[in-house]
């Protein structure tokens, strides 16, 4: 059965017999993962493990493991300091900020394969332009230059360990003031501004050959009046047109209420595919999910599956037990842990929190 083109998540640390059956739903392609599906490796292997061997091919398996406050595996991982540590190396030492931020793509990757995870969605290429309540210190820098750089080395340490990278907000989130998780944020400037500083990193990155972005649930009136992620003005003429982009195009989460205004779930998920997306996350609303499996007539789309198999993760060079203990991973470790010595807690959002379930 080939792949569909939806995302689904889970409710908790094993995969229970409602969520079997709707990820053998001919439109389920893949799970995102989150902190409520962690409580140990070994679990995490095991739950990554049955949702492999549901179909074949195996669906995807995807994670928000950026580093700070959005990193869902913590203990038992590395403690990932936020993009915006190594934008304030960079200022410093620019030579050693982009080669330790690809050796933590290594260590990202290299952690993410030995428990069954097949991509991350890192990195964040929105420019720390000091307005979005959103990104923070998600960001790596208000530099376009910095930004992509810093990000095409997350991107190469990845690479090299085998493991897709997925850039986003396309175009550009980081003049935009608003959450798009509690409203849709509104950017008025220009095209010519947008792509001159914001739209710079996704075009270094595409032209190094990024795998896959996601657009940011934003809207540019002077654009379009509809959210990136819902806009083929944005994801035709933009991105596969003047970028010539050719990787995966993952939307957002449809649930978040920046997707609110394209209607009802199902017709938020047909509104993306038909704009350009690949493959729709709906996340923490099992109900909703439900009904877009039910009603979503998907349009064809001949790219998608070389594009989903792109981001199939490697197969581990060494266990998650051996990776413990492998002398390149410790030094890694040790320089980050410098890098950001008081790490704040990870923040428990509503995308952590277990969503409504299919069973009444």
């Amino acid at each position: 059965m080939a792949l569909g083109p939806i995302m689904l998540d889970l409710r908790g640390v094993e995969l229970q017999a409602d969520e079997r059956e709707m990820l053998s739903h001919p439109l389920a392609g893949g799970v995102i993962l989150f902190a409520r599906n962690y409580a140990e490796p070994e679990a995490l292997m095991a739950l990554t493990a049955a949702v492999r061997a549901l179909r074949q091919p195996p669906l995807l398996i995807a994670v928000d493991q950026e580093g700070g406050r959005v990193q869902r595996f913590r203990e038992g991982f590395t403690r990932l300091p936020p993009s915006g540590r190594f934008g304030a190396l960079y200022d410093r030492d620019p030579a050693r900020a982009l080669a330790l931020v690809e050796r933590t793509g290594w260590l990202l990757a290299s952690e993410l394969s030995a428990v069954g995870v097949d991509f991350s969605f890192a990195p964040v290429l929105d420019l720390d332009t000091g307005a979005s309540v959103f990104l923070g210190d998600r960001a790596y820098h208000h530099s376009p230059a910095a930004t992509a750089r810093l990000a095409q080395g997350l991107m190469t340490g990845l690479r090299r360990a085998g493991m897709a990278a997925v850039g986003k907000h396309f175009p550009g989130h980081g003049s935009a003031r608003g959450d798009s998780h509690h409203e849709t944020p509104v950017d008025d400037r220009p095209y010519e501004a947008i792509a001159a500083a914001d739209m710079a990193p996704f075009k270094q990155l595409i032209e190094a050959g990024l795998a896959a972005l996601m657009p940011a649930h934003v809207i540019y009136p002077q654009v379009d009046d509809r959210p990136a992620g819902f806009s083929p003005a944005w994801l035709q003429e933009v991105l596969r047109q003047r970028l010539n982009f050719k990787g995966m195009i993952f939307s957002d989460d449809i649930n978040m209420v920046g997707a609110s205004n394209a209607g009802s779930y199902p017709e938020r998920a047909a509104a993306a595919l038909e704009a350009g997306c690949d493959m729709v996350l709906v996340c923490n609303n099992q109900l909703e999910a439900a009904t877009v499996l039910d009603k979503l007539q998907a349009p064809a789309n001949p790219a998608a599956p070389a594009r989903l198999e792109a981001m199939r993760g490697p197969s581990p060079a060494r266990s998650y037990w051996q990776l413990l203990d492998d002398p390149r991973r410790l030094r890694i470790a040790a320089e980050l842990a410098a890098l950001d010595p008081s790490p704040a807690p990870g923040e428990r959002g509503p995308e952590d929190k277990p969503p409504a379930s299919v069973k009444a």
